[in-house]
């Protein structure tokens, strides 16, 4: 396995080592923003969950962990400063997922462009050569589209990491809108 990686990267062209290098980058930005913002956003939802409760029981405190509860021992309370800590407090949640989405959306186009070159390079060396069977292009075009299945490969990840990332933001944003209608209710 080692040596055929070696004999591979070996062959490859700079733009082809660059490709890949780009979408391992890629593929380790990935699961980091999606490591970082799931534990992140599993603790805000539990802890909203937590404070939905208590507030259900009728307690009359807002616990201070709470990010609602953060945001309300700034000020008075009214419907337009909730709305707006909603907001704030949602968009703060979804930054970062942006980026799974961007990269789903480009990987397989960055592997393309590395496929491309590698088929290019491919029939540059056949050029010279008077007879060309079958047998010789066959592992060139299979190596040239290592790129390609790279590209996929990345995007599958972050396009699944984007949509479990933003079903966590909604389901903090609906237990925030929870929070929001029952402190309104009791003013």
């Amino acid at each position: 396995m080692i040596d055929s990686t070696l004999n591979y990267l070996g062959g490859s062209s700079a733009i082809s080592i660059g490709v890949l290098v780009l979408l391992s980058a890629y593929f380790i930005l990935v699961f980091w923003i999606f490591i970082y913002k799931y534990f992140k956003l599993s603790s805000d939802v539990t802890t909203e969950i937590n404070n939905l409760n208590s507030l259900l029981a009728r307690e009359s405190t807002i616990n201070p962990l709470s990010r609602l509860g953060q945001c309300l021992s700034r000020t008075t309370v009214s419907k337009e400063y909730l709305n707006v800590c909603e907001t704030t407090l949602i968009r703060d949640a979804s930054s970062g997922i942006s980026w799974l989405s961007i990269i789903s959306s480009t990987a397989p186009f960055i592997g393309l462009f590395g496929t491309v070159v590698g088929i290019l390079e491919s029939f540059a060396r056949f050029s010279t050569a008077s007879k060309v069977s079958f047998a010789t292009i066959a592992p060139a075009i299979s190596e040239a589209l290592v790129a390609t299945a790279a590209g996929i490969f990345v995007a599958i990840f972050a396009y699944t990491f984007h949509q479990i990332l933003t079903r966590k933001v909604y389901e903090l944003n609906t237990y925030l809108k929870s929070q929001i209608d029952i402190i309104l209710s009791r003013k």
